[in-house]
């Protein structure tokens, strides 16, 4: 009898710890992204293309006719150091609402991570003609000037209320000099904490204006068309990018 009550015992012990580990157990939830545009404190959308005027750091009237950019690698990573890859990449058009949201169809435990990413290709990914979806959107960024993919088509025009003037600001891989190329993308760790639970979407925003500012003031009189063959065009792009994203979760 005595055995038995001891047996009962560590069995009820067991079923609690199970219980005690099951009401532990994250609850797995949906990931989803967003993707959003603001000028300083102006929302952007397909509605403000070719419109709506915004004044970048040189006092520099603008309007934007075209925006795409490529963002890859999207990762999450939890406290524990685990990791999950939410996309291998994806390509942002304005113009596009479909690709403003991205349903990751991946689910994660819910709880805190921060988010990683890189904007445009790294070099192992920047393979000429390697993506069908963004060979078949003219992607793809010229052989002669490092070939692979643009990271960003930003148009429109500038001087809007003198001589309005055209500016292509498109920024990809770096040439040097003939045959010579530099690796022009950027690794983004953004520091905020994203607390993660159902029905929550993580916002990912472009600041268009840091393009204009941060840390190098730009100035449309000096670099307008054409920029992907310019070297210091893109280099300044490419520094100008560390402050374009920021995250949030909705």
């Amino acid at each position: 009898m005595k055995k038995l009550s001891i047996l009962l015992i560590f069995s009820f012990i067991i079923i609690a710890c199970g219980s005690d580990d099951d009401n532990n157990t994250p609850t797995e939830v949906a990931v989803n992204l967003r993707f959003s545009q603001i000028f300083d404190e102006l929302t952007v959308t397909s509605l403000n293309l070719s419109s709506t005027v915004y004044v970048n750091e040189m006092n520099q009237e603008l309007t934007i006719s075209r925006l795409r950019y490529l963002v890859s690698r999207l990762v999450l990573t939890n406290s524990n150091g685990d990791s999950f890859l939410l996309s291998p990449y994806h390509l942002v058009d304005l113009s596009n609402s479909e690709t403003l949201n991205l349903n990751t169809n991946l689910t994660i435990p819910e709880g805190d991570y921060t988010l990683s990413f890189v904007y445009g290709f790294n070099e192992e990914d920047n393979q000429n003609g390697a993506y069908a979806d963004l060979n078949a959107v003219s992607w793809n960024w010229p052989e002669m000037l490092g070939g692979g993919y643009h990271f960003l088509q930003m148009d429109g025009q500038y001087n809007i209320n003198t001589e309005p003037a055209p500016f292509n600001f498109h920024n990809g891989t770096a040439r040097v000099s003939e045959g010579v190329f530099e690796q022009n993308f950027v690794v983004f760790n953004l520091p905020n904490t994203l607390t993660v639970s159902e029905n929550s979407t993580i916002n990912i925003q472009m600041n268009i204006a840091e393009w204009f500012r941060n840390p190098n003031t730009w100035d449309l009189n000096v670099f307008n068309t054409p920029l992907m063959p310019n070297y210091e065009a893109q280099k300044l792009m490419q520094q100008n990018a560390a402050s374009v994203f920021s995250a949030s979760v909705e």
